[in-house]
């Protein structure tokens, strides 16, 4: 499957061609010409996001709640948490919240043979084919994930793509939440989940994402993986799961995340 194909920036909407076109101006020495890039890419900026920026600002390192640039407005975290209350079953539990895209699977316009699911989405009252890959071992890990923990789907794609899928691939109910784009902070061109407007203790949130954009301000809470496109020799999802076993039994994320920071 092409990359060129995939989720390629987290600017959308007002923001594609201004992106688009610095894009241009910055990749002029590359292989692709600027004439030759596909016009997929506009698509699927409006409806999905991997967060695939590079360079990256200095995290924010902070469990306090936020001032943040939301489409250009600073602007203070609302009082309203993003989650419901904590369900008596899940008493106790760490949350993790898990990022859909190049974590759990891959997309793309192209047509693919091996596609797990294909999803019809509508653009500008135009019906296109989304072609889903699934990563290696999502079944096993979401299936385990959802006995040690309260799992909360975070994207920042569009629902209209991001509910389908996930209807189809969390066959267990595993996530007791979704969060899609609009509950994110559009901050310095980036879409960051802010974890601090959840509604829970940050000593109990866990984020996995491929992307450290998407958790700035929260670095310390967060396990990183590796984006994932076609790869299907892929274990990391498997091999992830004996780790959190155990972070699923400590009382204090922070040192356990350390840990693992340091040693890997």
């Amino acid at each position: 499957m092409e990359r060129a194909h995939s989720i390629i920036t987290q600017v959308s909407g007002d923001e594609e061609e201004e992106e688009d076109a610095a894009a241009r101006r910055d990749e002029g020495a590359n292989e692709e010409s600027p004439s030759k890039k596909p016009r997929s890419r506009g698509l699927f900026n409006r409806i999905l996001c991997c967060l695939c920026h590079k360079d990256t600002e200095v995290p924010v390192k902070t469990n306090a709640p936020l001032l943040v640039e939301e489409n250009g407005i600073l602007s203070k975290v609302p009082a309203t948490p993003l989650l419901p209350q904590m369900k008596s079953d899940d008493a106790g539990k760490i949350c993790v919240v898990i990022d859909l895209d190049e974590t759990l699977v891959h997309s793309s316009f192209k047509p693919v043979n091996n596609a797990d699911f294909i999803i019809p989405v509508e653009i500008d009252g135009t019906v296109h084919q989304v072609y889903v890959l699934k990563r290696p071992h999502v079944d096993e890990f979401l299936k385990r994930m959802g006995e040690l923990f309260e799992c909360v789907l975070f994207t920042a794609s569009l629902a209209k793509y991001a509910d389908p899928v996930s209807d189809l691939l969390d066959k267990w109910g595993v996530f007791q939440s979704r969060l899609f784009r609009e509950s994110c902070v559009f901050h310095k061109g980036n879409y960051v989940k802010d974890l601090s407007r959840l509604g829970r203790d940050l000593n109990k949130v866990i984020i996995i994402d491929n992307s450290p954009a998407s958790y700035i301000f929260h670095p310390d809470n967060a396990v990183p993986v590796a984006s994932w496109f076609d790869d299907m020799s892929d274990t990391e999802l498997l091999d992830l799961i004996p780790f959190f076993e155990r972070l699923s039994k400590v009382e204090n994320i922070y040192d356990i995340l350390e840990q693992q920071r340091t040693s890997s």
